[in-house]
């Protein structure tokens, strides 16, 4: 599965109602370790494809969606089950630092 691109418009349907775990990557495309980081996010979003949803929240293009989710430093991560936050990651981080937010 694909990396979702998330909007003000979707944002409901793909986290808030997702049925599966959900992987937010905050970013901005001027963030070195963002672009570090979304090789990685991307590999990810292969490999536990049905398993978890890959999402992407550019935070320029969405700074009301960046704000909710308190985003001071990116790259951020979030990770949400059943509609809440259940772990945070601010950085970049290897692969195996991303599965263990899992």
């Amino acid at each position: 599965m694909a990396e979702i691109i998330v909007t003000k418009e979707n944002y409901e349907k793909e986290l808030l109602q997702s049925d599966i775990p959900v992987l937010i990557d905050l970013w901005a495309s001027w963030c070195g370790p963002c672009r570090m980081l979304a090789p990685i996010v991307a590999e990810i979003a292969e490999e536990k494809a049905g398993q978890i949803k890959v999402c992407k929240i550019n935070v320029d293009e969405e700074p009301e969606l960046a704000q909710a989710f308190r985003a001071e430093s990116i790259p951020m991560l979030v990770v949400m089950k059943g509609g809440k936050v259940t772990n945070v990651g601010v950085g970049y981080m290897p692969k195996e630092n991303v599965l263990n937010l899992l």
